[in-house]
């Protein structure tokens, strides 16, 4: 039986989120997937840990790695969508848990000359510590009154953990928060992202997602608000990555890309 969704996830040097991560996949209702792990230059650890997940899981696991040379998140993601064998495409990060219908609403909400804009749900370090194995099988991780046991705070934010039906779709509706093509939950057809030559492998920390789809939709691809649909945990972590250099490289980047209105990038998955 041919798969019909990819999972891509980036992730580095962060073996132990990962972990959980790969945990949340095994609860999927819709089981028909494979995963990709983008992997920007992580040590032995987080092989090891794939390598578990390998050999004792139903999961389709395709690990691809590039040596660690510096932030090149977006390189090794066109790496992953070569080895993709499906026509749709979900991106996010080794450190999001996805709730157990998180494929499904995705594979539910697709549409032509579309992609899905999701979320996430960000918790606090010491809840993203605490959080186990079995939080994430019974999926009471993603309870509202459990996260508030354990010291989370209220906040409208919780709106996404229970919403639901009218109220799902009202929230989506009406949030002020522009559908944007946000690595940690975006799902794209294939060829779209093909056809804008993926991801500008000179982008560095800051945005670099974005300017694909901010290429998307200068193609006509509309981005279509998901955030109280496709829910996933995100689980804190420090990013020793970040500087103000690459922040306004990537600013450049986007401002040309928006003033010229510009599809392809010369430094994306052919490169010229």
């Amino acid at each position: 039986m041919s798969l019909d969704i990819s999972v891509i996830i980036s992730t580095y040097n962060q073996p132990i989120w990962l972990k959980k991560v790969l945990i949340g996949y095994e609860q999927q209702t819709f089981k028909n997937f494979e995963i990709i792990i983008a992997d920007d230059g992580s040590t032995e650890d987080t092989k090891a840990i794939i390598e578990q997940f390998k050999s004792t899981s139903r999961l389709t696991i395709t690990h691809v790695w590039q040596e660690d040379d510096g932030f090149r998140k977006t390189r090794i993601l066109n790496k992953a969508i070569k080895k993709s064998k499906t026509s749709y495409l979900i991106f996010t990060d080794g450190d999001c848990i996805p709730r157990a219908d998180f494929v499904a609403t995705h594979l539910k909400l697709k549409k032509e000359n579309s992609f899905l804009s999701g979320g996430y749900f960000k918790l606090p370090l010491s809840i993203s510590e605490d959080i186990t194995e079995e939080d994430i099988k019974s999926q009471r991780c993603f309870n509202k009154k459990w996260l508030i046991q354990q010291g989370l705070k209220k906040s409208f934010k919780t709106n996404k953990l229970t919403a639901s039906g009218f109220k799902e779709q009202f929230l989506n509706t009406m949030t002020p928060t522009k559908a944007t093509f946000d690595g940690m939950n975006v799902s794209v057809w294939k060829n779209d992202v093909v056809e804008v030559n993926g991801f500008d492998e000179r982008m560095a920390y800051g945005g670099e997602d974005r300017e694909l789809g901010e290429r998307l939709m200068n193609l006509g691809i509309k981005p279509l608000q998901i955030r109280y649909s496709a829910i996933c945990l995100h689980l804190d972590h420090k990013r020793s990555y970040v500087n103000d250099e690459a922040l306004a490289k990537n600013r450049a980047i986007r401002k040309a890309t928006k003033k010229n209105k510009l599809i392809w990038t010369n430094f994306g998955l052919i490169r010229k």
